[in-house]
């Protein structure tokens, strides 16, 4: 097995390090005082020059206006990219447009794709995705309340959704709704739909709290309601009853972005400890990286880094070469696996700083209140250990439902 990085992924590599040292950084104080939304002036002047690299959404082909990477590729970009909290918006490959953009290339008409589509890729626009219901478990998607009623040439949505990431000011939702309710199987149920925010009936109900935080515009989270919302028979994504198999289809490459998004915040952490354990002093002469206990914490997540990198590259390698299918078990265990390890090494390095751990002098305590959710979205650590944990009892041939 060759592990080396291509020439390509080298050259990526250092254009995103370079523009993340001259543009991320320096402008992150700013993001952990100020409102997102008074920040979108400023940070579309960076995201012009964003443009310029040639690596403007990364992730889709070129064909649509994007820099047409591999997952492969763009798993090693997002990683350099996850060491800022803005650097993924940057470069218009944040959640949770990325996944509505590999959604609508796939299964989008020509008309969807013209409408949402390009706009999504150049930047023009931006989208949510409402699935999450308060009233029923994230931890069961197959069981929700909104749904999606055909009259004439319309569908009628009703339904209460939230932690609909970025509504704020998004130009469209893609909806999860139940439209087959009699179907024999519960992941034959919902379609996704898409429905512009401004079309009455859908209200963005307002941003929720999350760890002390409403956020605004595209960094925060939102309450939707769907009350008599009435939208196109043309607006379906993809046929109708699919909804769950397009899920799985967008969860699959969005684990991987994920994660090595993960993985850059453990890179950036571990720098953060080492080079505070080297300038720290205790008393003079005596640093604080002389502690045995901070040199295990820093060998301890150098260790799970690593190995979490090579997780993730190979499941994205098997996602490109096999597909997403034949990939669910390296999908699940990375998600739990890397969220963790995530977890572990913030914990770490809060630890190291002490005091200035907490404060916004640095983004570790922003991590720590922005991240935990990590091992909760897109299917928590439970679910995932649940499902690998079966396919392996059953092939040692235990009847597992």
């Amino acid at each position: 097995m060759d592990f080396s990085e291509s020439e390509r992924v080298g050259t990526i590599r250092e254009i995103v390090s370079q523009f993340m040292k001259e543009e991320a950084y320096p402008f992150e104080q700013s993001l952990r005082r100020r409102p997102f939304a008074e920040l979108v002036p400023e940070l579309e002047v960076k995201r012009a020059r964003a443009r310029q690299t040639g690596l403007w959404a990364a992730h889709i082909p070129q064909q649509y206006g994007g820099g047409g990477l591999t997952l492969l590729e763009f798993a090693h970009m997002s990683e350099e990219l996850g060491r800022s909290p803005i650097g993924h918006y940057l470069f218009n490959v944040q959640a949770p447009d990325v996944g509505n953009m590999e959604v609508l290339m796939a299964h989008g008409t020509e008309e969807q794709r013209q409408r949402w589509l390009l706009p999504l890729v150049r930047g023009d626009i931006r989208s949510c995705f409402t699935m999450t219901e308060p009233e029923f478990p994230g931890s069961n998607p197959t069981w929700m309340g909104t749904t999606a009623r055909r009259e004439g040439g319309e569908w009628v949505i009703r339904g209460h959704k939230w932690f609909a990431s970025s509504v704020e000011g998004a130009a469209f939702a893609i909806c999860m709704a139940i439209t087959n309710p009699e179907a024999e199987s519960p992941y034959r149920r919902a379609s996704m739909i898409i429905v512009p925010t401004g079309t009455p009936g859908f209200e963005h109900v307002g941003n929720i709290s999350v760890m002390g935080d409403r956020g605004s515009g595209y960094a925060s989270h939102g309450e939707v309601s769907y009350t008599g919302c009435r939208v196109p028979a043309a607006n379906l994504l993809g046929e109708e009853g699919a909804g769950f198999v397009i899920a799985q289809e967008r969860l699959g490459p969005g684990r991987i972005h994920h994660c090595m998004r993960w993985i850059g915040i453990c890179e950036r952490a571990l720098g953060i400890m080492c080079r505070h354990a080297v300038t720290r002093e205790l008393s003079p002469g005596k640093p604080l990286g002389a502690k045995q206990i901070v040199q295990e914490r820093i060998a301890e997540s150098r260790a799970e880094i690593h190995a979490a990198r090579l997780m993730v590259l190979h499941a994205a390698w098997k996602i490109d070469n096999e597909g997403t299918q034949a990939a669910r078990e390296e999908i699940s265990l990375i998600k739990f696996s890397v969220a963790r390890t995530l977890q572990r090494v913030l914990d770490r390095a809060i630890q190291t700083l002490g005091a200035l751990g907490m404060t916004d002098e640095t983004p570790l305590a922003w991590w720590w209140a922005h991240e935990r959710a990590a091992r909760i979205y897109d299917g928590p650590d439970e679910v995932h250990m649940s499902l690998v944990a079966r396919r392996i009892l059953r092939s040692y041939g235990m009847r597992v439902p």
